[in-house]
Parts: C-alpha cells; structure tokens; sequence
C-alpha cells in the first residue's frame, strides 16, 4: 500500500535557503509598495492633485521608435516588464529546481492556484450578468500580489511557517504565469507582424547567446531593451517579454556553481524589481479620488462590487476549494503541524491582489478613465478588506506560527544549518554532545563555588 503524501510537509534545506533569501527581499519591497501607495493616494487627494496628473501624463522617449510615452505608461509596460523578468525567473526555477518539479507535488498548489483564478473570475462575472454592468474586468480580481502580501505579515509580525510561505508564494508564481498569458490573449491589440518577429528574433539571439555561455551584461541589457522595444510596438504586451527571457535563463546548478544564472541574476535583479519598479508603478497607478460617494460606488457599481468580492470571496473559496478537493482526490495527508483553518488564511491573504490587478485593470478599461479609476478603488478595498480578514484568521493561530518558525530557526551548534535538518547527522549529534557536556561541567563548576559562598558564609558548623 502506498504511503500517503504530506501537504506542506517541512522543505528540503536548499528549497528553504532559496525561500528565506527570496521572501527578505520581496517583504522589503512590500513595504515600500505598500509606502507608495499611500503617497499616491495623499498625493490624488489632496489640493495639488492636479499635478499627480500632470507628473502622470507628461510624455518622454523616442517618438521614432514608437515610444514617446507617459511616465504613467512606462511605469506600467516598462518597469513591470523587470517585475514579470523575476517572475519568469522564479517560475523556471519552480519547474526545474523547485515545488514544480515533481508533478504529483505541483498538481495542488497549481490547482489551488488554478482554481483561486477561476473562482474570483466567475464571481466577478455573475455579479455583472446579475447586475447589468461590463464583464470585460473579468480578470482583475485573479491576480495574487506576494509583495503586499509579505507586507501585511511583516507589519502584523506574523511569522508563518517555511512551508505556508512557500504555499503562498508557489500560488503566486502560478498566478503570475496565468495572468501574463490572460494579458497576451485578451489584452493585445492589433498585431504588428513585422516588430513581432523582430521581437522573436532578438529572443532567438537572447537564448543563443546564453547557450553559449556568453557573459557581460553589456551584452544582455542593450538586447533585451531591443527585446523589450520591438515587443511593446508589435501590439502585445511589452511585459510578455520579461517573462519570456526569464524563463530562458538556466535555473539548475552544474557541478562546482554555488548559484546557476538564473538564480544569480535573479539575486541581482529581484533588489530592483521589489524595491524600485513596483513601487513606482504603484506610484502612478494607485493614485485614485477617495471620498465617500466613490467609496460607495465601490458597493454599489456592479464592475467595481465584482472586483471586491472576486478578491475578497472568490479568491479564498477557489484555493481553499482546489486545495481540499487536489488533498481529498489525491490521498494528499496535511502535515500533522497544521489545521485547515491555516489554508483558509493563506487563502484569504492571497485575495491581496494590487500590482496585477491595477495593471489588467486599466487594460481592461482604457477607454473610460473614471472607471478605470473607480475599479483601481474597488483593488484597493478588496486587497484592504483581505488583508483584514487574514489578518483576524492568522493572529488565531499566531502562537503556533510563531511555536513552528522558532523551530525551524534554532541553530544551538550556530553552524548556519537549523538543527532540525541535522537531526540523521552523527557529526551534529557529536557537536550537541559537547556543547551540553561543556554546559554541565561550567554548571558543576557554579555549583561547586556555589556551596563554597554558601559554607564561608554560614560560618562553621
């Protein structure tokens, strides 16, 4: 009889490494988004408003090229092509190193994540059909911010778990992936055959120059610039083009690297992306009207009601919903640490869905600027009233949290590895035998000068 598989069993070590190191950076960079956005929304609303705007559309770029555009516009199709860069990057790791690479451990997290797409997109729709309102945002509640996400935790000073983290940001990779293809299929406009195989041809030379082996990135900036350039005029997404040369850097390690390129480069460029592109996206993105008449339409308009629910409902049910049905069908057994109710949390904290969704919300509705206003504010309640919820779910449990990453951390031979991965390691046994044995002999010591004290000071008997 087969034996069961864990659910968010403990990581290997290099899977956990990777994580820690991964996560630091983007919790950091939360929280600068998270800053940005706040400034956005002082910056919108307040009596110099109009200068938002005007910061927002002033115009910069070669207009030869095709790319004289709006601080606004590069923000959005130029510094988020460096975040989906890091995201291609993460999702080639994830295939070939990482929680995807064994398809019988991949098939829940990516269900999961499938399923926490679908839900937000069907709730969003039946709230439309119901109402009477547009259902071309379909798509904007389906996307998973792992940045804000981190934030929230970071500012709750919740310590999750390694392998709820790696649940999380797994879903997000996942989320990441189907929301570039959703923005390449319904958000591209007319195609421009000649820069689209211009673009192709550039990615040819790209994945050639890395196959042999050519360094310098003197080399690699200048093309993907070109890469970048002749995607956005060809009428897709210029973003399409970070995730397309993320995924073709090499994420498997040869014998003598401590780091394959990918992950070297994604250790250079995730700095940039977390810390810079997407807070400045945020920036000119988030920067919305907020009084209570637009607070309300958030409630009321059925565009902007559906994105709310979608995140807030929709997201929680789909990957609570994929995960129990992937964990029942598959025999899947949950690590005896952790409860359903923890899966709900993550669940719920996964429905913080801001840098995506902005994004496929001013695609979705760029004809209409004060809707594309009005569902960047419904973002912004859905990922708040989210972030609440979970917020509420995992202080619940914040003592066992806190009981397992303690765990996970202790290093009592201070040697860089946690102890509990050294547990099958005579050498790390024979290390905690003489750092006990070394303890027992200062305390015998103690004791001895102790009863000493004690004797001198009592006088003789």
């Amino acid at each position: 009889m087969a034996t069961p598989r864990t659910f968010l069993g403990r990581l290997p070590l290099p899977e956990r490494t990777y994580l820690v190191s991964a996560l630091r950076t983007e919790t950091v960079g939360g929280v600068l988004l998270l800053m940005a956005a706040v400034a956005a929304l002082i910056w919108a609303n307040t009596p110099i408003s109009n200068s938002y705007t005007a910061v927002g559309d002033f115009h910069f770029g070669p207009a030869t090229l095709g790319l004289d555009l709006s601080v606004r516009h590069w923000a959005a199709d130029g510094l988020l092509a460096v975040f989906f860069f890091v995201a291609g990057i993460e999702l080639k790791r994830e295939l070939v190193a990482g929680e995807l690479r064994d398809p019988k451990a991949a098939a829940l997290p990516v269900i999961a994540a499938l399923c926490g797409m679908i839900m937000p997109a069907l709730v969003y729709v039946v709230v439309n059909v119901v109402g009477g309102g547009s259902t071309d945002g379909w798509a904007v509640p389906t996307a998973t911010d792992i940045a804000f996400a981190l934030a929230v935790l970071a500012v709750l000073g919740t310590s999750l778990p390694s392998a709820l983290r790696a649940f999380l940001l797994t879903l997000a990779v996942v989320d990441d992936l189907f929301a570039i293809l959703i923005i390449a299929i319904f958000f591209t406009s007319d195609i421009d055959l000649a820069a689209l195989a211009g673009a192709f041809g550039a990615l040819a030379v790209f994945w050639l120059l890395l196959r042999k082996g050519v360094r310098g990135w003197y080399v690699y900036v200048p093309l993907a610039l070109v890469v970048w350039a002749l995607m956005y005029n060809s009428g897709v997404h210029a973003t399409v083009a970070g995730v397309a040369m993320g995924l073709m850097l090499r994420c498997v390690r040869h014998e003598g690297e401590e780091q394959s390129p990918g992950e070297r480069i994604e250790h250079l460029v995730r700095p940039l992306s977390a810390g810079l592109a997407v807070p400045l996206f945020a920036l000119f993105s988030a920067g919305v009207p907020v009084s209570g008449g637009a607070l309300a339409t958030v409630f009321t308009r059925p565009e902007t009601l559906g994105v709310v629910l979608g995140l807030v409902v929709g997201k929680a049910l789909g990957i609570f919903g994929g995960t129990w049905l992937t964990a029942r069908f598959t025999r899947a057994e949950l690590n005896k640490d952790l409860a359903w109710p923890d899966i709900l949390a993550v669940a719920t904290l996964a429905g913080i869905g801001f840098t995506v969704s902005l994004l496929i919300g001013e695609l979705a509705f760029s004809g209409d600027p004060g809707l594309t206003d009005e569902v960047k504010a419904a973002v912004l309640a859905g990922s708040v009233i989210a972030a609440v919820l979970a917020a509420v779910l995992l202080r619940v449990r914040v003592r066992t949290y806190r009981a397992l990453y303690d765990a996970e951390e202790l290093d009592e031979d201070m040697d860089g590895v946690p102890d509990i991965y050294e547990q099958d390691d005579p050498a790390y046994h024979l290390r905690m035998a003489a750092i006990y044995e070394g303890k027992a002999a200062e305390h015998r010591r103690l004791a001895e000068h102790a009863a000493a004290t004690r004797e001198d000071g009592a006088g003789p008997a």
